[in-house]
Order: structure tokens, then C-alpha cells, then sequence
């Protein structure tokens, strides 16, 4: 008979007591963990653990934390343990498989983990030894349960009834709850439903369209004023004319309208499917896809299983893996790929969470993925043997974990010196901006691991996160066959991650499994939403149609009360209110917004056909207006303003500079003291004299210069983590570098050009040969490396000098030499005192280049000794490790080194970008620039760019901590309001907390504003800050998916097309590919889109109340009745075939030429003022209107009759002829399409009146005394407003014909 399961009599939270435990040992878990209460929970502790309520951890034995392997292993059941901590969460007290499972899996009362298993199994130095059983009892420990330490369950865990379905419900919600973390099987199908890897942009749905739309259209005042007004035709007694009078031209504009925003939504949505469709290579495992869903040989797990399938568990995540695993340990054990997998190609949207990914140099990366492997042969995948639990089993802080794959001294375990070194590089600026190559590696787990057994590998990793610089998580791997060893786990960390849209920079095939896809990839997190958005031309005209509203209510009420309110039969007072509100509707013309839709469209069309900025795309066309009204424009650095490629521009060594052609010079002295010998096995040393330049003929000057040459060049050649890299193009062998600096990449590619190149590197040696002779002329062991840190702001390398080839350095004769370089501000107190120093790097820096200071120092092998004995032992410190070794480092090292020389980089710019940049300011455009990149690379593309003019005070904010400092900057930069701001993220995230009102108020009347190291979120929180605070329009310009979130929260965004990458451009409203088409987008095109579209509603405004001024002429004259004057076709004719294309023909007006625009660019900054459409020339146009309406009608009615027919046709006749005069008065630069419209539209005119006759008296209308009274009054009409502008531009001309001379 089975024995029963095991239960605790305690209670869930109390520490489960045995026999032995000694009470007086307990301890407080934070007294031996302790956790800031800002951090998450255990959030570093325990990997994919999620964070829970605060509360007091109950007392743990101390026997229980144990760093080495546990006592009595023989007698302990592991079972599935390491498993069960693996994934400690929220149900850790729970038993991990059903009370009837437990009856068939316990062989004796022992099957369960004994009281003194180690609790913190991760923060071991060594991992739990396998249990010694033999195999049936081992067979049975694999199927026994785990009873879980108590300390680790939730105050909340519910214990399961016996029938184990009370909380489904609850459950069902938590299956694919996205804030639990996962466990990934690694090319398997996965038991939880994870979102697609779609790309999205779009702004609607099927569902969302009409719904968004039509509140966006309504909410627009003069479109629900006309949707009123046509809703009020259904009402017998209001009804004027024709119904479709009124409903035709509003479903005409939203039809107009919509149709454009669908128009616009499918074109993203095809540009999606573009980046969606890219094609990605995928590791096709056949078989093993079946593994979770694998049919077990044990009816009674597979019953259970099947009840079971359908209930949605909170512990479903973590223990999915576990019942697939013991299905096949109970049938055929685990599934090693009795082939090798196969590849398949999938499109991205297709990929899913688990498949592994074949990525080359230079792919995208689609989703974020965890590497498993890297390897440059991609043959050399063979069959290996199990790789050792615990020599694979690696440091599980993060900290220390980091600083040993960055320092690469040999702490990870060694792998073979081919290229299967599990090392790979990425480029991450399309996510964070940053230039810098990120140094990325596989697991010391998976990467000797044959590519068919992948699928025994298991990663878990958090919740999905916005953080691009923070990963927490395990892997592990299963054992192979009915093998009955622990499964080996360690640690993942950022550097063992990719995320969506970072570019493989290393020549090296990367294997990498998906965890995260679609929506929950960092990129996305990252990125806001898309929004409509509205252009200020928009909100102007929205608030004086409301005006003219306000103008027909008290017009007709004054009408009603001029009569008396009096009320005959069925017309009461507010009937007849409202039957003149219908009346003068004209005067909000419902053909304002198709007339701007038209327009814009037309803008848009100039836009993309114009060739000066090929390639330019519009997304968003409802906002062209609001290019010619942009004040402050956020720009991205990197790929925006530079083309991130660096080149070595100066070298100065004390005495000498050198520079442009005189980089020759140095290449002479470079061939001839590294020239070798041809048989010689001689090798170059810094102390070897032989080949120093010119010999004893040569003068003394001279050859201290080509000392001097030969010390830097080869300092430059060996300081640095540079790794040289063969590729094979069109037949030909191509040597590239990599490094997670382009810096070093300029400076190693300089020391090749001038005759040093870099021949081999790994993590012990380094080669240099001679690139004329093609011989080896120095190498080097690797003793130290001190990568550079943003904080330290150098690097350095302890290296040992072979003096001969083919042999190995002597420990007791190689020269030792430390050589370092870094930033002038860290170095020069590092160096032996100069007098050059200071001012040499003050020159470099205002040619906008990026300097560097190379200083060498050499070590007896007693000094490296004892530096290396004491670098050991601040290594082993727990606390305070960066400041030991940094002291190490500084007592030892960093003290009265040699200066050789200061370099200076150039990061070269995008074409026309100074230019560029200079034109945008004189426009008045005030410039920011918002980057992640470095501080001293900030400043440097600033001053080389431009963006800050010569002479100009650069005043720095950086790793400000404290409030109470805060207020002295701006105190300080209130005083200087000329001067240019460069902070960091830290600091600009303090203020922005504390003092965002105060800092915004301060930094919006700077010129120039420097922001570096910003997360993709702080430059969207700047853009919407200066938005809110200045109500000015705002431009964000960037070409990476950091920079989509500004992008749409600018209320202009354009993105640049950039090599890597379209997510800027895909999610931007206009899309260009260089920086300079910038300038013609907003100085030119922006401006004839908002002067176009302002003169085009000031023409549609006045033709529609002039209309109604001619309605309440004859109102007055017929005493005060309601009565239409133009009916039926005659008032839809009027707004649309006799006056619509004239009037749409302004589109294509110009004030002054596109040369005249570039010349004088302050012209754009008139429009920031929004003089073209303000309150002032909305009532010129409104008292030219009522001047025109009253003495047209006014004139008609005395020359002819007050009503009837003849007055009707010499009023409108006059109406139409005084519209296409206006509009030819108003002309700026004829065009051919202008004179055809408005001849063309008077033809028509003239030939459909004899189709009038409902309305006009057409034997009147073809006789003289209708022509005279036609011309008569159209002069009258027309020469008072003309003439007045005649005199205006004479007496006060516009800036446009100042410049024009005109």
C-alpha cells in the first residue's frame, strides 16, 4: 500500500520543524539578505521570482544556508527540486503535482526533500551534488514530490481542496497573465499563448476606425455645427429648400475626410507588413516540437493530465515543464535529435516564443532573444559530451557575473581558442541611441552544446519589461536520456540578451532562442502609441468659426427682434430664430474643411515629388501646416546628425601635430622602426633600439620625434579591446574589427594605415605585424585588462613583451608595460606633469574632435607581483569591490605615467548638417539635441556640428543627485541665457521630477539645449513638456526605434531612414533620409503648406459670408421674413462649381521663390507668429465681407427690384464675378492652372444660366441694362478693398517684398 502524501501540520508560513533543527541557529532572512526597501522584493535573488507584498520573513536555520554541497546527499530525495527553485514564485508552499498523483509516486515515506536542503541554491559557490541512489530508487526520487521551504511561500497561497478545482476561476485569469515571469522551452511548442511578433503602426482597427474618427471629425466645432444644422432639416417647419442641400456636403467632408485617414492607416499597415514579411532563418528540431505535447506511457499521470488540461493555473507556468519532463522520464526519458535540426525560413510575424533563431552579420534582430550559441564555423557543431554541472555553473552575481565577460580574465571557464568562443557583438543604437558596440555572450551552458540537443535547454526569465539595460534570469539544462544527473543551471543577465531591432555586429553565427515577441519586446515597451494628430491651423480655424456662430445667433436674433417677436400662425419667435440660423449656415461653410482636406493633399503630393528631397514619404497628412510653424526642434544625435562612422583625424606627441597629409610623415617613421629583417626572429619591444629612426647619421631631434612616433603608434596598436575579424567578399579576404567602441575601431584602422595592423586577438595574446613586410613584428600575453566604464572614463591593459617569434613571453625577462588612455579630464592628473597637455586638448575640442590622452608606464616583474597579489585579494572583497580595486589599481598603476601623446577623433557628420543646422537657427528654430550617447560625445558632435556656435559658454549638468544643488544651476543658467546647456539623464531626470516647471521655464529660452545618456521615455517626456509649457509646435527628428516615442509625442515627427533600421521612419509623419532635406521640408514646403492653406480659409470664410450678408440685406428688405434669397442649386452652384476650383487654385500660390526662402530663412520665423490667419486679418476679411455683401445686394435691389427675379439673377451674377476677381486680386506668382480655373469656371458660369431660368429672368439677363448693372456694382465692390491693399503694401510693405525689392 502506497504511503499517504505528505502534508505540514504547521501553518503555511511557520518553518516546517524537524528532529535536528536547532532553534537557537535561526536567523531573520534580512538579516543575511538584506533588501533596500526601493528594490523589488527578491527581485535579484531568485530569478524569474515576481515581486510580493512586503512582509516579514519568518526566522531560517542557519545549518540551512550552507555554501557548500548538502549533508547526508545520499539520503536526500532531489527529485525535481532543482527544478521547483529554479522557479520559486507566488505558490511556492503548494505541492507541485495532485494528492492522487502522490499516491503513485511515493515508493516509501521518504519521498520528499529532507528538512536541511540548501534554500538559497543559487547563491552557492558550488551546485548541489547529484544524489548517490541507485537507479530504480533514483527513478522514484525523479517521480517524488518537493515540499518547498515554507519562508518562500505568499501570506496569500492557498492550500487546494481535495477535489482541486476551487479556484479555477481565479486561476484562468493568471494563465497568460503577462506581469507572471516564464519558462521558455527551447524550441518546443510552449504551453502558455504568447502574442505574435507583430510590428504595428497603425493608428485604427476595424473595430476602432469609425468609432475614432468620427469623434475626432466632431469634435471640430463647425462640424457639429453643420450636423446640427442638417439634423434640424428633418423637421418640416425649419426645413429650407432641398434636405440634401445640407446632408450632401457633410457626408461629402467626412467621406472626404475618413476616406484620407484609411488611406493613411493602410499605408502604415503596408509598411508594417513590409517589416513584418522579412524573412529570418529558424531551427527546425522535427520531432522534439512534440515534446510537451508528448503522449505518456503512464495512464494514470496521462488521465490526470487530461482533467487537468483545462484548468487555468496559476502554477501551470512552472510546473508545465516539469510534467513534460516526467512523461518522458516515465516513457521514453528525453529525446536527444536523433538528427541534426534542419533550417526553415519564417517570416518575422510568423516567429514564436521558443524557436531559435540562425542570425548573421548585419540581420535585425526581430523579438528579444536569449544567445545560446556563437560561432563563426558553423560546421564545427559537433556532437560533445554533456558539459560538467559544476565546472559550468557559474557566479550567480550579476555584478561580479558582469565584470568577469567584460574584463575577460578567464573567470568564465575556458573555451577552445577558435572562433567558437560564445562571444558576439551587437549594435544597440537603433534602441538606445548608444554607439558603442555591446559586448554580448552565450551561456557557458549551451554553448558546447550540440545544436539537436537545444531542445533539452529551459530558459526563465521575468516579466516583460521596459528596462533595455536589466535582464534577470536562469537557464538550465534537462538531463539527456534516463540519465538521473541534477540539471545544471546558471545565471542570464543582460549580457546574454539581444533585444528587438539590435543588428549582429560580429562576423559569427548566432543561435538565440525568442523569450519575448511582439508588444512585450523592450522596443515596444518603450514605445508610446500611435495618436491622431490635429495641426494648429486646425484649432485656429475651430476657434473663429466659433465666432462666426456666435455672429449668425445674434444676427438672427436681432432680425426677430428688429421685428418685434411677433408670431403669425405657426411662426413663433424661436421658430423663425431658428429658420434664419439655417439661412445664414452659410457663413460656417461646411466646404471649409473639404477645401483644406484638398489642399493638404495637394501638399502632400508637392512633398513626395519633390526630387531635392528624394524619397521623402508623408504619413500623416492632416498636419503640413505645422511644418511652416515649428519653434523648437528635438533632434537625435546618432544617425541623425552624424553617420556614427569615426575616423582619426590628429595625433600630437608633444612637439609635433600631425594631421591630413602629414599622417605620411608618421607612416615613414612607423615603416622604419618596425621594419624586420627577413630570417630574424627578432621581435620589436618598446626598449629595443635597433630600428629607431634614421640611425646615428640622423639628427638628435629627429630621432627622439621617431621614438616618440614609434611609442604612440604602438601604444594605440595594443591599448585597446579591438578584435580583428576575416570575411571573404567577391572571393577577396576582407580583415574587419570589432569592438564595443567605434572609437578604437578609427584608432586601430589609423595605426594599420600608417603601417601597424592589428594581426590576431584573443583573450591572452595579441599580434601586430608590419603591413608592408606582411611579418609579425610584436607580441604581447594579455596579463590585465581595465575596460572602460562610463564612470572611469579610460581604459587600460597590463601586457608582456615576447622578444622573440614563435616563443612564449619568459615570465622573468618579458618587459611588462601598462598602457592606458582615456579622457583628458581623468588623465591629466594620471600623467607625468606637462606643459602641453591642457592646451593641446582645448584645441582639439573646439574642432569638435574627440580626444583622447595615451600614457604608458613600465613594471618590474616584482611590481606587477605585488599589484597582481593585491588585485586578487580586493577581488575577493564583498563589499565595496569597485573602490578596492580601483584603489588597487590607482596605487599600483595609475601613477606618473609617460605621456606619449593625445589623439583626436572625428565622428563624421551627415552631409550638410552645419549648414543645415545654422539655417534652422536663423529661422529662429531653437535646437535641442537629445542623445544616449556619452557626455564628452555630446559635446564633441555639438561643437563639430555647429549646434553650439564658436565662443559659445557650454555650461554641464551632470550626475546631479541632490535637490538641493538644483536650484544653484538654474539660478545660474537664468543669468546666462545665452549660453548652452549640456546635462545628462540622471540629472535631467531629477529635474524633471522636482523642478520640471522651473527647469522647463529656464531651458525653453536657451538656444541651445545638450541632452545625453536619455532613455527613450525622457526625450518623449521632453517633447510633451515644452508642448505643454511654451504651446508652441514642437519637431522630434530621428532615425531609430529610441526615437519613436519622441517622434509620436512631437506634434510634428520625422524620421530618417536610416541604414539599420525604418522604425522611425515607419511610426514618423513625414519620412526623410537625410538631415539637410530637413531645411526645404520646414522652410520651404512648410511654408507655402501654411501660408496656402491660411489664404485658402480666409477665401472660403469670406465667400460664405458674403452670402450671408447679401441674405440679411434682403431679410430687412422683405421685413424681417425668414425667406432663402439663393435657394437650391443656386447655393450649393455657388460654394461649389462657380467659386470651389478658383479658390482651390490659392494652393499653388508662392509668395516668394524657394531661393529667396533659403537666403533669407527669418522669413520662416514671421510664421511662428501666425500672422497669416490671426484674429486681426480673420475681421479685415469679415469687414470686407459685410462691405461687399451689403452693397451688392443693397445696389441690386435699388437698380432693379426689391424681390423677384432680375434682382436675383444681377446679384448673383455680381456675387460669382466678385468671388473670381478676388481671388485673382489676391494672387501672389500666377500659375498657369490659376488662369485656367478662373476662366474656365466663369465659361461655365456664362453657359449655365441659360439652365436658370427657374431663377433668373433670362430675357433680363441678356440685355444691356443687366450688363451696366452687373459691371456697375462688381466695381463698386471691388475697388475699395483693392485699392486699400494697394495702399497698405505701399505704406507698410511685408517682409517678402522687401527682400524681393518689389
Amino acid at each position: 500500500m502506497p504511503p499517504t502524501s505528505y502534508r505540514p501540520t504547521g501553518p503555511p508560513d511557520s518553518p516546517l520543524l524537524d528532529s535536528d533543527s536547532d532553534a537557537d541557529l535561526d536567523i531573520d532572512l534580512a538579516e543575511l539578505d538584506p533588501v533596500p526597501s526601493s528594490s523589488k522584493p527578491h527581485g535579484s535573488r531568485f530569478r524569474g521570482a515576481e515581486p510580493r507584498p512586503a512582509q516579514r520573513a519568518p526566522p531560517i536555520a542557519l545549518r540551512n544556508l550552507r555554501m557548500s554541497g548538502p549533508r547526508r546527499s545520499a539520503k536526500r530525495n532531489r527529485g525535481y527540486g532543482e527544478l521547483g527553485r529554479d522557479r520559486i514564485g507566488d505558490d511556492d508552499a503548494m505541492p507541485l503535482v495532485d494528492d492522487e498523483l502522490q499516491d503513485q509516486r511515493y515508493s516509501d515515506a521518504s519521498g520528499f526533500a529532507d528538512d536541511d536542503a540548501p534554500l538559497l541554491r543559487q547563491q552557492a559557490a558550488r551546485p548541489p551534488q547529484p544524489s548517490a541512489a541507485g537507479g530504480l530508487r533514483a527513478l522514484a526520487q525523479m517521480r517524488s514530490t518537493l515540499r518547498l521551504p515554507s519562508f518562500m511561500s505568499s501570506t496569500s497561497t492557498h492550500r487546494r481542496n481535495s477535489n482541486g478545482d476551487h479556484d479555477d476561476d481565479d486561476a484562468a485569469q493568471e494563465l497568460e497573465d503577462p506581469s507572471t515571469s516564464r519558462t521558455v522551452a527551447v524550441g518546443c511548442v510552449q504551453g502558455t499563448r504568447y502574442p505574435p511578433n507583430l510590428i504595428s503602426n497603425a493608428k485604427y482597427t476595424a473595430f476602432t476606425f469609425l468609432p475614432i474618427t468620427l469623434y475626432n471629425e466632431f469634435s471640430f466645432f463647425f462640424n457639429l455645427y453643420f450636423l446640427l444644422v442638417a439634423l434640424s432639416q428633418a423637421i418640416p417647419a425649419l426645413r429650407i429648400g432641398y434636405l440634401s442641400t445640407y446632408i450632401a456636403p457633410l457626408a461629402f467632408v467626412l467621406f472626404i475626410t475618413m476616406g484620407k485617414e484609411a488611406y493613411d492607416d493602410v499605408e502604415r499597415r503596408r509598411r508594417d507588413n513590409e517589416a513584418n514579411s522579412e524573412a529570418y532563418t529558424v531551427l527546425n528540431f522535427g520531432d522534439s516540437n512534440l515534446t510537451t505535447n508528448h503522449k505518456s506511457r503512464n495512464p494514470l499521470i496521462t488521465s490526470s493530465l487530461r482533467n487537468r488540461h483545462g484548468r487555468k493555473s496559476a502554477r501551470r507556468d512552472r510546473l508545465s515543464d516539469i510534467r513534460e519532463e516526467e512523461e518522458q522520464v516515465e516513457g521514453e526519458g528525453f529525446n536527444s535529435a536523433s538528427t541534426d535540426p534542419y533550417e526553415i525560413s519564417k517570416k518575422s510575424r510568423d516567429l514564436r516564443v521558443g524557436d531559435v533563431l540562425k542570425l548573421n552579420k548585419g540581420q535585425r534582430v526581430p523579438a528579444d532573444v536569449v544567445i545560446l550559441q556563437c560561432s563563426s564555423v558553423e560546421s564545427s557543431q559537433t556532437e560533445g559530451q554533456e558539459p560538467d554541472a559544476e565546472s559550468l555553473l557559474v557566479d550567480t552575481d550579476d555584478e561580479s557575473s558582469g565584470e568577469n565577460v567584460e574584463a575577460g580574465d578567464g573567470d568564465r571557464p575556458e573555451q577552445s581558442e577558435d572562433s567558437s568562443s560564445g562571444e558576439t557583438f551587437i549594435r544597440t543604437d537603433q534602441l538606445d541611441g548608444e554607439t558603442d558596440w555591446k559586448l554580448r555572450v552565450a551561456s557557458a551552458l549551451t554553448q558546447p552544446l550540440p545544436l539537436g540537443e537545444l531542445t533539452r535547454v529551459r530558459v526563465t526569465g521575468g516579466k516583460p519589461d521596459k528596462s533595455v539595460n536589466d535582464f534577470i534570469g536562469t537557464i538550465q539544462v534537462l538531463p539527456k536520456g534516463n540519465a538521473v544527473a541534477n540539471s545544471p543551471s546558471a545565471p542570464l543577465s543582460i549580457d546574454n540578451t539581444a533585444w528587438a531591432n539590435t543588428i549582429v555586429a560580429s562576423q559569427v553565427t548566432t543561435f538565440a532562442v525568442i523569450v519575448y515577441t511582439g508588444p512585450q519586446t523592450r522596443s515596444a515597451l518603450s514605445t508610446a502609441p500611435s495618436r491622431s494628430k490635429t495641426g494648429l491651423l486646425e484649432y485656429e480655424i475651430n476657434s473663429l468659426t466659433k465666432i462666426l456662430c456666435a455672429l449668425t445667433l445674434a444676427l438672427s436674433i436681432i432680425l426677430v427682434a428688429l421685428e418685434g417677436f411677433g408670431s403669425a400662425g405657426e411662426n413663433v419667435w424661436y421658430v423663425k430664430i431658428t429658420r434664419f440660423l439655417v439661412l445664414f449656415s452659410t457663413i460656417v461653410p461646411i466646404s471649409l474643411r473639404v477645401n483644406l482636406d484638398m489642399g493638404k493633399s495637394v501638399y502632400s503630393w508637392f512633398i513626395q515629388r519633390d526630387t531635392d528631397i528624394y524619397g521623402a514619404v508623408v504619413r500623416t497628412s492632416t498636419i503640413p501646416e505645422d511644418l511652416g510653424r515649428i519653434e523648437y526642434l528635438l533632434s537625435d544625435k546618432t544617425g541623425t546628425l552624424t553617420q556614427n562612422e569615426m575616423e582619426m583625424k590628429k595625433v600630437h606627441i608633444g612637439t609635433v601635430s600631425y594631421a591630413n597629409e602629414a599622417m605620411d610623415e608618421v607612416a615613414s617613421y612607423v615603416r622604419q622602426a618596425f621594419s624586420s629583417k627577413s630570417g630574424t626572429q627578432a621581435l620589436v619591444t618598446p626598449s629595443s633600439t635597433q630600428n629607431i629612426v634614421g640611425g646615428a647619421s640622423a639628427t638628435r631631434t629627429r630621432r627622439e620625434i621617431g621614438q616618440r612616433v614609434r611609442d604612440v603608434v604602438l601604444a594605440l596598436a595594443l591599448c585597446h579591446n579591438v578584435t580583428p575579424t576575416t570575411e571573404e567578399e567577391n572571393g577577396e579576404t576582407i580583415t574587419s574589427y570589432q569592438a564595443s567602441s567605434p572609437d578604437e575601431i578609427a584608432i586601430v584602422r589609423w595605426t594599420e594605415s600608417v603601417g601597424l595592423r592589428l594581426k590576431q586577438r584573443d583573450r591572452k595574446r595579441m599580434v601586430l605585424e608590419s603591413t608592408d613586410s606582411g611579418e609579425t613584428v610584436v607580441q604581447v600575453r594579455i596579463l590585465d585588462i581595465f575596460p572602460f566604464t562610463s564612470d572611469g572614463k579610460r581604459m587600460g591593459i597590463v601586457v608582456q613583451f615576447d622578444e622573440e617569434k614563435h616563443a612564449t613571453s619568459n615570465p622573468e625577462t618579458g618587459e611588462v608595460w601598462f598602457y592606458q588612455k582615456g579622457a583628458d579630464t581623468v588623465m591629466g592628473s594620471i600623467v607625468a606633469a606637462n606643459d602641453w597637455l591642457d592646451e593641446e586638448t582645448a584645441n582639439m575640442a573646439r574642432e569638435g574632435l574627440r580626444t583622447l590622452v595615451v600614457g604608458r608606464k613600465r613594471l618590474s616583474m616584482d611590481q606587477y607581483g605585488e599589484f597582481s597579489r593585491a588585485y586578487k585579494d580586493a577581488a575577493l572583497a564583498i563589499n565595496g569591490r569597485e573602490a578596492a580595486l580601483q584603489r588597487v589599481v590607482g596605487r599600483f598603476l595609475e601613477s606618473d605615467l609617460e605621456l606619449l601623446g593625445v589623439t583626436g577623433v572625428e565622428d563624421k557628420l551627415q552631409k550638410d548638417v552645419k549648414p543645415s543646422l545654422e539655417l534652422l537657427r536663423n529661422a529662429g528654430i531653437k535646437i535641442w539635441m537629445l542623445t544616449g550617447d556619452k557626455v564628452e560625445t555630446a559635446r564633441c558632435v555639438a561643437v563639430s556640428s555647429k549646434l553650439v556656435a564658436r565662443g559659445q559658454y557650454i555650461y554641464t549638468v551632470a550626475q546631479l543627485k541632490r535637490k538641493d544643488n538644483a536650484q544653484d544651476h538654474l539660478d545660474f543658467l537664468r543669468s546666462k541665457p545665452d549660453s548652452c546647456l549640456l546635462i545628462d539623464g540622471e540629472s535631467l531626470s531629477l529635474f524633471l521630477t522636482h523642478f520640471s516647471s522651473e527647469f522647463v521655464s529656464v531651458a525653453v529660452q536657451l538656444p541651445t539645449v545638450v541632452a545625453c545618456r536619455c532613455s527613450p521615455t525622457q526625450k518623449a517626456d521632453v517633447a510633451k513638456l515644452i508642448k505643454d509649457f511654451t504651446k508652441k509646435r514642437i519637431c522630434c527628428i530621428g532615425d531609430g526605434g529610441n526615437d519613436v516615442s519622441m517622434i509620436q509625442a512631437a506634434d510634428v515627427g520625422v524620421g530618417i531612414v536610416g541604414k539599420e533600421g525604418r522604425q522611425a521612419s515607419l511610426a514618423a509623419d513625414f519620412s526623410i533620409e537625410q538631415f539637410y532635406h530637413l531645411t526645404k521640408l520646414l522652410v520651404w514646403h512648410g511654408r507655402n503648406s501654411y501660408k496656402r492653406s491660411a489664404k485658402l480659409a480666409q477665401f472660403v470664410i469670406h465667400r460664405g459670408l458674403i452670402v450671408a450678408v447679401c441674405q440679411t440685406v434682403y431679410s430687412i428688405a422683405i421685413k424681417f421674413e425668414p425667406e432663402g434669397l439663393y435657394k437650391d442649386w443656386l447655393l450649393v452652384g455657388y460654394a461649389t462649381v462657380y467659386t470651389a476650383a478658383p479658390v482651390l487654385s490659392l494652393v499653388l500660390d508662392k509668395d516668394v521663390n524657394e531661393n529667396v526662402a533659403n537666403l533669407y530663412p527669418e522669413l520662416y520665423k514671421e510664421l511662428t507668429s501666425g500672422r497669416s490667419l490671426s484674429y486681426r486679418t480673420f475681421f479685415v476679411w469679415v469687414l470686407v465681407s459685410i462691405y461687399q455683401g451689403s452693397v451688392i445686394q443693397g445696389l441690386s435691389q435699388l437698380l432693379t427690384e426689391v424681390d423677384g427675379k432680375r434682382m436675383v439673377a444681377v446679384s448673383y451674377t455680381v456675387l460669382v464675378l466678385n468671388e473670381l476677381l478676388m481671388v485673382a486680386i489676391e494672387i501672389t506668382t500666377w500659375h498657369l492652372v490659376m488662369v485656367l480655373c478662373i476662366i474656365g469656371t466663369f465659361i461655365v458660369f456664362v453657359g449655365s444660366v441659360p439652365f436658370l431660368g427657374g431663377y433668373f429672368d433670362l430675357e433680363f439677363a441678356s440685355t444691356w441694362g443687366f450688363y451696366w448693372r452687373v459691371l456697375a456694382i462688381s466695381a463698386i465692390s471691388l475697388i475699395p478693398p483693392y485699392a486699400g491693399k494697394v495702399i497698405r503694401r505701399t505704406m507698410k510693405p511685408p517682409s517678402y517684398r522687401k527682400v524681393q525689392g518689389i
